[in-house]
């Protein structure tokens, strides 16, 4: 039940949420997460390691950077929550914003 109920927790702030909406199309940078969020890396941080400790993000080291990902390997039912998720993020105002902004940054592909 603890796993279930950190899982829970871990979706229940709004940063968070975008962060997963963020993540719905492949990895992404810190930096860019920081970016779009317009978070402090400590903030950006956090959040991505509550994501981590209930099984919902991965992440990957790339010199001074890391980049994140939805957990390939969760468990099945924060694999259905991804699920539920990704098909309803993307359609709310701050979701579709966020996005828009994450497009942007790709394309200008730098890291501060």
């Amino acid at each position: 039940m603890k796993k279930t109920t950190a899982l829970f927790k871990a979706l229940a702030h709004q940063t968070r949420l975008r962060i997963l909406c963020l993540l719905l199309d492949g990895e992404v940078c810190v930096c860019q997460i920081m970016a779009v969020l317009g978070l402090p890396q400590s903030t950006a941080s956090r959040h991505l390691a509550i994501l981590k400790n209930a099984g919902l993000v991965e992440d990957r080291r790339d010199g001074t950077w890391s980049h994140y990902s939805l957990a390939r390997n969760g468990s099945p039912l924060a694999s259905q929550l991804l699920e539920v998720l990704g098909e309803n993020l993307p359609h709310t105002t701050i979701g579709a914003k966020d996005c828009q902004k994450l497009a942007e940054a790709l394309q200008k592909k730098n890291c501060a």
